[in-house]
């Protein structure tokens, strides 16, 4: 190809940049399809509670505590901050009662006020109690030593504690 060529070529692509209304150029053609979504789907994600209800739902445990998370699920997040939150019904008075913690803790994992008041419905939640929240059985004297050669080893206190704590609940929860 000559160097004419090129400029020609070259010609014919700035020939074909568009002007818009607020004054700058693009070229036609293919955009990113995310952008065409995203202004499609923002409407309908923020009208559902958006990435604040989907962070809710998968660190409930973390935001509401062991105790709490295996008698509630988040529902819905409506515009006004009104989390309807799914209670079993042996929880719900204390649920209840303890309301503004809960949206206390809520507020301080997000750092803002998202949620500003709790709608409690009672009935069965839609999953299960998480495994790692049952009981685990006491480690029996041997298997209490076995693991604490295995962290003679390791310096770090905390590093060691941490070990342990994970080592008590991956043996205390298989069968003995």
């Amino acid at each position: 190809m000559s160097d004419a060529d090129k400029t020609t070529d070259r010609k014919d692509a700035v020939a074909t940049l568009v002007r818009v209304p607020d004054g700058s150029e693009r070229r036609p053609g293919f955009r990113a399809a995310g952008h065409a979504v995203a202004r499609i789907v923002r409407p309908v994600v923020a009208q559902h509670g958006g990435g604040i209800l989907a962070r809710l739902k998968s660190d409930w445990t973390a935001i509401a505590g062991p105790d709490l998370a295996t008698a509630s699920w988040p529902e819905t997040l409506a515009r006004g901050g009104t989390l309807k939150l799914r209670v079993a019904p042996v929880k719900a008075l204390e649920i209840q009662h303890r309301s503004h913690r809960v949206i206390e803790r809520i507020n301080l994992f997000f750092g803002r006020a998202v949620v500003e008041r709790l709608a409690l419905v009672q009935g069965p939640l839609p999953l299960p109690a998480p495994a790692a929240l049952q009981q685990m059985r006491p480690l029996a004297h041997g298997e209490e030593t076995a693991l604490d050669r295995q962290l003679d080893g390791i310096v770090d206190p905390e590093l060691r504690a941490a070990l342990g704590r994970l080592g008590r609940s991956v043996i205390g929860a298989s069968e003995p």
